[in-house]
Protein backbone atom coordinates (compact mmCIF):
# COMPACT_ATOMS: atom_id res chain seq x y z
CA UNK A 1 0.00 0.00 0.00
CA UNK A 2 3.29 2.71 1.30
CA UNK A 3 4.64 1.61 -2.19
CA UNK A 4 1.31 2.50 -4.32
CA UNK A 5 0.73 5.79 -2.44
CA UNK A 6 4.57 6.72 -2.97
CA UNK A 7 3.80 5.76 -6.52
CA UNK A 8 0.90 7.87 -7.03
CA UNK A 9 2.54 11.31 -5.36
CA UNK A 10 5.58 10.90 -7.52
CA UNK A 11 3.41 10.69 -10.77
CA UNK A 12 1.33 13.51 -9.69
CA UNK A 13 4.09 15.58 -8.64
CA UNK A 14 4.94 17.10 -12.30
CA UNK A 15 1.48 17.23 -12.85
CA UNK A 16 1.13 19.56 -9.84
CA UNK A 17 4.42 21.14 -10.79
CA UNK A 18 3.36 21.63 -14.48
CA UNK A 19 -0.30 23.21 -13.16
CA UNK A 20 1.39 25.79 -10.91
CA UNK A 21 3.97 27.03 -13.08
CA UNK A 22 1.48 27.27 -16.01
CA UNK A 23 -0.94 29.52 -14.59
CA UNK A 24 1.81 31.60 -12.84
CA UNK A 25 4.22 31.85 -14.32
CA UNK A 26 4.25 34.79 -17.01
CA UNK A 27 6.12 34.66 -20.71
CA UNK A 28 7.59 37.56 -22.64
CA UNK A 29 4.65 37.81 -25.11
CA UNK A 30 1.70 40.23 -25.01
CA UNK A 31 -1.75 38.40 -27.04
CA UNK A 32 -2.95 40.73 -29.61
CA UNK A 33 -6.43 40.59 -30.72
CA UNK A 34 -10.36 42.04 -31.87
CA UNK A 35 -10.63 45.41 -29.38
CA UNK A 36 -13.50 47.81 -29.22
CA UNK A 37 -15.15 49.43 -32.02
CA UNK A 38 -17.09 52.83 -31.49
CA UNK A 39 -19.37 54.31 -34.10
CA UNK A 40 -17.87 57.66 -34.58
CA UNK A 41 -21.71 59.18 -35.84
CA UNK A 42 -22.81 57.70 -32.25
CA UNK A 43 -22.48 58.52 -28.63
CA UNK A 44 -20.74 57.54 -25.81
CA UNK A 45 -21.27 58.36 -22.31
CA UNK A 46 -23.66 60.80 -23.61
CA UNK A 47 -21.48 62.72 -25.56
CA UNK A 48 -21.36 62.59 -29.25
CA UNK A 49 -18.04 60.96 -30.34
CA UNK A 50 -17.45 64.15 -32.65
CA UNK A 51 -19.27 66.98 -31.58
CA UNK A 52 -19.76 69.71 -33.99
CA UNK A 53 -21.15 72.68 -32.54
CA UNK A 54 -22.10 76.28 -34.02
CA UNK A 55 -23.19 75.08 -37.44
CA UNK A 56 -25.70 73.42 -39.20
CA UNK A 57 -25.86 69.90 -39.01
CA UNK A 58 -26.93 67.17 -41.81
CA UNK A 59 -29.16 64.06 -39.89
CA UNK A 60 -27.02 60.96 -40.22
CA UNK A 61 -27.93 57.03 -39.77
CA UNK A 62 -25.79 53.97 -39.86
CA UNK A 63 -22.30 53.53 -38.46
CA UNK A 64 -18.80 54.67 -39.72
CA UNK A 65 -17.12 52.28 -37.30
CA UNK A 66 -13.16 52.78 -35.93
CA UNK A 67 -11.70 49.79 -34.87
CA UNK A 68 -9.14 48.88 -32.18
CA UNK A 69 -6.54 46.20 -31.10
CA UNK A 70 -6.74 44.76 -28.11
CA UNK A 71 -3.35 44.21 -25.88
CA UNK A 72 -3.00 41.59 -22.87
CA UNK A 73 0.25 41.19 -20.88
CA UNK A 74 0.51 39.56 -17.93
CA UNK A 75 0.35 36.27 -19.78
CA UNK A 76 0.71 32.75 -18.37
CA UNK A 77 1.81 30.13 -20.19
CA UNK A 78 -1.99 28.43 -19.73
CA UNK A 79 -3.52 32.06 -20.95
CA UNK A 80 -0.60 32.39 -23.89
CA UNK A 81 -1.72 28.83 -25.11
CA UNK A 82 -5.09 29.27 -24.60
CA UNK A 83 -5.24 32.64 -27.02
CA UNK A 84 -2.41 31.01 -29.55
CA UNK A 85 -5.29 28.45 -30.00
CA UNK A 86 -8.09 30.48 -30.23
CA UNK A 87 -7.22 31.95 -34.17
CA UNK A 88 -8.48 35.34 -33.38
CA UNK A 89 -5.41 36.08 -31.36
CA UNK A 90 -1.78 36.40 -32.10
CA UNK A 91 1.46 36.15 -29.67
CA UNK A 92 4.10 38.74 -30.32
CA UNK A 93 7.04 39.08 -27.73
CA UNK A 94 6.27 41.92 -25.64
CA UNK A 95 9.62 44.17 -26.84
CA UNK A 96 7.89 44.86 -30.00
CA UNK A 97 4.50 46.41 -28.20
CA UNK A 98 6.35 47.85 -24.61
CA UNK A 99 10.19 48.66 -26.29
CA UNK A 100 12.42 47.70 -23.07
CA UNK A 101 13.89 51.49 -23.15
CA UNK A 102 10.96 53.10 -22.26
CA UNK A 103 8.77 53.33 -19.42
CA UNK A 104 4.65 51.87 -19.31
CA UNK A 105 4.08 55.30 -18.86
CA UNK A 106 6.05 57.15 -21.59
CA UNK A 107 4.58 54.63 -23.98
CA UNK A 108 0.87 55.41 -23.09
CA UNK A 109 1.77 59.23 -23.32
CA UNK A 110 3.26 58.47 -26.71
CA UNK A 111 0.05 56.78 -27.85
CA UNK A 112 -2.07 59.25 -26.42
CA UNK A 113 -0.13 62.18 -28.42
CA UNK A 114 -0.76 59.77 -31.61
CA UNK A 115 -4.66 60.02 -31.10
CA UNK A 116 -4.60 63.79 -30.15
CA UNK A 117 -2.87 63.96 -33.30
CA UNK A 118 -4.87 61.99 -35.43
CA UNK A 119 -7.96 64.11 -34.31
CA UNK A 120 -6.14 67.25 -35.17
CA UNK A 121 -5.26 66.22 -38.53
CA UNK A 122 -8.97 64.84 -38.96
CA UNK A 123 -10.16 68.06 -38.27
CA UNK A 124 -7.77 69.57 -40.85
CA UNK A 125 -7.97 67.29 -43.40
CA UNK A 126 -12.05 68.06 -43.45
CA UNK A 127 -11.31 71.35 -43.53
CA UNK A 128 -9.33 71.40 -46.85
CA UNK A 129 -11.47 68.86 -48.33
CA UNK A 130 -14.67 71.27 -48.11
CA UNK A 131 -12.64 74.31 -48.51
CA UNK A 132 -14.12 75.80 -44.90
CA UNK A 133 -11.85 78.58 -43.46
CA UNK A 134 -9.50 77.55 -40.10
CA UNK A 135 -7.83 79.01 -37.28
CA UNK A 136 -4.93 78.46 -35.04
CA UNK A 137 -5.90 76.91 -31.96
CA UNK A 138 -5.19 75.91 -28.19
CA UNK A 139 -4.85 72.26 -28.72
CA UNK A 140 -3.52 71.45 -25.04
CA UNK A 141 -2.73 73.59 -22.18
CA UNK A 142 0.06 72.23 -20.20
CA UNK A 143 -0.97 71.56 -16.18
CA UNK A 144 1.86 73.79 -14.60
CA UNK A 145 2.27 75.60 -17.33
CA UNK A 146 2.47 79.82 -16.89
CA UNK A 147 -0.88 79.89 -19.82
CA UNK A 148 -2.58 77.24 -17.55
CA UNK A 149 -5.00 79.85 -15.93
CA UNK A 150 -5.39 82.12 -18.90
CA UNK A 151 -5.84 79.86 -22.00
CA UNK A 152 -8.31 76.83 -22.67
CA UNK A 153 -8.35 73.82 -25.27
CA UNK A 154 -9.94 75.43 -28.21
CA UNK A 155 -9.20 79.00 -27.27
CA UNK A 156 -8.59 80.41 -31.28
CA UNK A 157 -5.66 83.16 -31.29
CA UNK A 158 -6.34 86.36 -33.08
CA UNK A 159 -2.83 88.20 -31.77
CA UNK A 160 -0.24 87.81 -29.53
CA UNK A 161 1.34 91.20 -28.16
CA UNK A 162 -0.77 93.06 -31.65
CA UNK A 163 0.87 90.87 -33.63
CA UNK A 164 -2.21 88.92 -36.11
CA UNK A 165 -1.80 84.83 -35.85
CA UNK A 166 -2.35 83.48 -38.94
CA UNK A 167 0.01 80.47 -38.26
CA UNK A 168 1.09 78.06 -35.53
CA UNK A 169 4.59 79.34 -36.24
CA UNK A 170 3.27 82.90 -35.95
CA UNK A 171 2.39 82.39 -32.50
CA UNK A 172 6.39 80.40 -31.39
CA UNK A 173 7.52 83.57 -33.44
CA UNK A 174 5.64 86.35 -31.09
CA UNK A 175 6.46 84.24 -27.59
CA UNK A 176 10.05 83.78 -28.44
CA UNK A 177 10.62 87.23 -28.90
CA UNK A 178 9.69 87.80 -25.53
CA UNK A 179 12.24 87.38 -22.42
CA UNK A 180 10.97 84.97 -19.61
CA UNK A 181 8.49 87.21 -17.49
CA UNK A 182 7.75 89.44 -19.78
CA UNK A 183 3.17 89.86 -19.66
CA UNK A 184 1.68 89.39 -22.98
CA UNK A 185 -1.42 90.27 -24.19
CA UNK A 186 -3.25 87.25 -26.13
CA UNK A 187 -6.52 87.82 -27.89
CA UNK A 188 -8.53 85.13 -28.38
CA UNK A 189 -11.88 83.91 -29.61
CA UNK A 190 -13.52 82.08 -26.77
CA UNK A 191 -17.26 80.81 -27.52
CA UNK A 192 -17.58 83.15 -30.19
CA UNK A 193 -16.39 86.11 -27.83
CA UNK A 194 -13.16 87.98 -28.19
CA UNK A 195 -11.30 88.26 -25.11
CA UNK A 196 -7.73 89.63 -24.39
CA UNK A 197 -6.05 87.76 -21.11
CA UNK A 198 -2.28 88.44 -19.88
CA UNK A 199 0.38 85.20 -19.34
CA UNK A 200 3.67 85.72 -17.68
CA UNK A 201 5.68 83.88 -19.70
CA UNK A 202 8.37 81.07 -18.20
CA UNK A 203 11.54 79.83 -19.55
CA UNK A 204 11.50 77.74 -22.70
CA UNK A 205 12.83 74.45 -21.81
CA UNK A 206 16.10 73.68 -23.88
CA UNK A 207 16.08 77.95 -24.71
CA UNK A 208 16.11 79.00 -20.74
CA UNK A 209 16.84 83.05 -23.04
CA UNK A 210 13.16 82.44 -24.57
CA UNK A 211 9.44 82.76 -23.78
CA UNK A 212 7.10 80.15 -23.25
CA UNK A 213 3.59 79.61 -22.76
CA UNK A 214 3.07 76.34 -22.08
CA UNK A 215 0.62 74.94 -24.78
CA UNK A 216 0.39 73.06 -28.31
CA UNK A 217 -1.03 75.04 -30.93
CA UNK A 218 -2.60 74.11 -34.25
CA UNK A 219 -4.82 74.72 -37.35
CA UNK A 220 -8.61 73.42 -37.49
CA UNK A 221 -12.00 74.81 -37.69
CA UNK A 222 -12.88 78.53 -37.66
CA UNK A 223 -15.25 79.79 -35.00
CA UNK A 224 -18.12 79.49 -35.08
CA UNK A 225 -17.86 76.29 -35.65
CA UNK A 226 -16.33 74.16 -33.04
CA UNK A 227 -15.13 70.40 -33.25
CA UNK A 228 -14.75 68.24 -30.37
CA UNK A 229 -13.81 64.66 -30.23
CA UNK A 230 -15.12 62.52 -26.71
CA UNK A 231 -13.56 59.75 -27.17
CA UNK A 232 -10.36 58.65 -23.70
CA UNK A 233 -8.67 55.66 -23.73
CA UNK A 234 -7.84 54.97 -26.88
CA UNK A 235 -4.48 55.31 -28.01
CA UNK A 236 -2.81 55.77 -31.45
CA UNK A 237 -3.36 57.50 -34.57
CA UNK A 238 -5.80 54.66 -36.49
CA UNK A 239 -8.71 56.03 -35.91
CA UNK A 240 -7.92 59.36 -38.34
CA UNK A 241 -9.60 57.99 -41.31
CA UNK A 242 -12.87 57.59 -39.55
CA UNK A 243 -12.93 61.03 -37.90
CA UNK A 244 -12.54 62.35 -40.62
CA UNK A 245 -15.81 60.66 -42.41
CA UNK A 246 -18.10 61.36 -39.63
CA UNK A 247 -17.38 65.16 -39.48
CA UNK A 248 -18.33 64.92 -43.46
CA UNK A 249 -21.24 63.10 -43.02
CA UNK A 250 -22.21 65.77 -40.58
CA UNK A 251 -21.78 68.63 -42.58
CA UNK A 252 -22.67 67.38 -45.68
CA UNK A 253 -25.88 66.87 -47.33
CA UNK A 254 -26.69 62.82 -47.88
CA UNK A 255 -25.30 59.63 -45.68
CA UNK A 256 -21.76 58.11 -46.52
CA UNK A 257 -22.86 55.42 -45.25
CA UNK A 258 -26.09 55.01 -46.52
CA UNK A 259 -27.29 53.64 -43.72
CA UNK A 260 -25.21 50.95 -43.29
CA UNK A 261 -22.93 49.51 -41.48
CA UNK A 262 -19.76 50.74 -42.28
CA UNK A 263 -16.27 50.15 -40.47
CA UNK A 264 -12.32 51.10 -40.94
CA UNK A 265 -9.20 52.11 -39.99
CA UNK A 266 -6.30 53.82 -41.08
CA UNK A 267 -4.19 57.29 -40.50
CA UNK A 268 -5.01 60.35 -41.90
CA UNK A 269 -2.77 63.61 -42.21
CA UNK A 270 -3.90 67.37 -42.56
CA UNK A 271 -3.77 67.19 -46.37
CA UNK A 272 -5.60 63.85 -46.45
CA UNK A 273 -3.72 61.37 -47.15
CA UNK A 274 -4.32 57.81 -45.57
CA UNK A 275 -1.65 55.77 -44.06
CA UNK A 276 -1.44 51.76 -42.76
CA UNK A 277 -1.75 50.78 -39.39
CA UNK A 278 -0.80 47.77 -37.53
CA UNK A 279 -3.27 45.01 -36.52
CA UNK A 280 -5.63 45.25 -39.31
CA UNK A 281 -6.43 41.22 -39.32
CA UNK A 282 -7.61 41.99 -35.73
CA UNK A 283 -9.90 44.94 -36.64
CA UNK A 284 -11.18 43.28 -39.70
CA UNK A 285 -12.78 40.77 -36.99
CA UNK A 286 -13.95 43.11 -34.76
CA UNK A 287 -15.93 44.85 -37.01
CA UNK A 288 -17.57 41.61 -38.76
CA UNK A 289 -18.24 40.63 -35.42
CA UNK A 290 -19.99 43.72 -34.52
CA UNK A 291 -22.28 43.56 -37.51
CA UNK A 292 -19.99 45.53 -40.29
CA UNK A 293 -20.62 44.84 -44.00
CA UNK A 294 -18.05 46.90 -45.55
CA UNK A 295 -14.86 47.94 -44.21
CA UNK A 296 -12.14 50.43 -45.78
CA UNK A 297 -8.32 49.41 -45.76
CA UNK A 298 -5.55 51.97 -46.07
CA UNK A 299 -3.69 51.12 -49.78
CA UNK A 300 -0.64 49.97 -47.53
CA UNK A 301 -2.55 46.84 -45.52
CA UNK A 302 -4.43 45.43 -48.77
CA UNK A 303 -2.35 42.70 -49.32
CA UNK A 304 -2.49 41.67 -45.63
CA UNK A 305 -6.10 42.76 -45.54
CA UNK A 306 -7.19 40.44 -48.38
CA UNK A 307 -5.42 37.17 -46.80
CA UNK A 308 -7.36 37.24 -43.66
CA UNK A 309 -10.50 38.73 -45.10
CA UNK A 310 -13.38 37.51 -42.54
CA UNK A 311 -16.57 36.19 -44.39
CA UNK A 312 -18.82 38.10 -45.62
CA UNK A 313 -16.93 41.00 -45.01
CA UNK A 314 -16.17 43.68 -48.45
CA UNK A 315 -12.86 45.30 -48.30
CA UNK A 316 -12.27 48.66 -50.32
CA UNK A 317 -9.24 50.50 -50.56
CA UNK A 318 -8.62 53.63 -49.41
CA UNK A 319 -5.75 55.98 -50.51
CA UNK A 320 -7.24 59.36 -49.36
CA UNK A 321 -10.14 60.95 -47.48
CA UNK A 322 -11.11 62.16 -50.96
CA UNK A 323 -10.89 58.35 -52.34
CA UNK A 324 -13.01 57.18 -49.40
CA UNK A 325 -15.69 59.59 -49.75
CA UNK A 326 -15.99 58.86 -53.57
CA UNK A 327 -15.87 55.21 -52.87
CA UNK A 328 -18.60 55.22 -50.36
CA UNK A 329 -20.56 57.45 -52.55
CA UNK A 330 -20.30 54.57 -55.25
CA UNK A 331 -21.11 52.32 -53.17
CA UNK A 332 -24.46 53.25 -52.22
CA UNK A 333 -24.73 53.66 -56.15
CA UNK A 334 -24.85 50.73 -56.73
CA UNK A 335 -21.20 51.32 -58.82
CA UNK A 336 -18.22 49.26 -58.65
CA UNK A 337 -15.53 50.14 -55.85
CA UNK A 338 -11.66 49.24 -55.45
CA UNK A 339 -11.15 46.68 -53.34
CA UNK A 340 -8.18 44.91 -52.35
CA UNK A 341 -8.45 41.75 -54.71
Amino acid sequence: MNRRILTLFAALIPIVVLGVGGSMVTVPFVALGPGPTVNTLGEVQDKQVVDVRGVPLDPTSGHLNMTTVSVRDGLSIFEAFGFWLSGEHGLVPRAEVYPPNKSREEIDRSNQQDFSDSESNAEMAVMRYLHLPTAVLVRKVTEDGPAKDALRVGDQFVSVNGAPINAPKDVVGAVSAQPPGSQVAIVVLRDNQEQTVSVALGARPGDPGKGYLGINTGEGARQPMQVTFNLADIGGPSAGLMFSLALIDKLTPGELDGGKFVAGTGTIDQEGKVGPIGGIQYKMIAARDAGAETFLVPAGNCNEARARTPDGLRLVKVDNLEGAVKSLDDLNAGRDVVGCG
